[in-house]
């Protein structure tokens, strides 16, 4: 990164999941605000816990990388959980 830095006379910003700014300029580049969007994915801190974190609901889907005992010990409250991607039309 820093030989990047240095060829381009640039600071490059790093961001990824569970920074509010990777949600926030995904919306961005959408037109969306965080109160009317909604971020599904399996891990509660990196989807969840992002997307909460700056103002979107996280619907947790129980596949994939979720572990009961993860979502426990997070803290993280999801606005809601399903059991598989299928079952989200009835939510939304």
């Amino acid at each position: 990164m820093a030989a990047l830095e240095y060829a381009a006379g640039k600071e490059a910003e790093v961001i990824g999941k569970p920074s509010p700014a990777f949600f926030l300029r995904a919306l961005r580049e959408i037109g969306a605000d965080p109160g009317e969007a909604a971020m599904v994915g399996d891990d509660i801190v990196t989807d969840i816990g992002g997307a909460r974190a700056c103002g979107m609901k996280g619907i947790l889907v129980r596949t994939g990388k979720y572990r009961e005992e993860t979502v426990r010990a997070s803290g993280i409250a999801p606005d809601l959980v399903i059991d598989s991607l299928a079952d989200l039309p009835e939510y939304i």
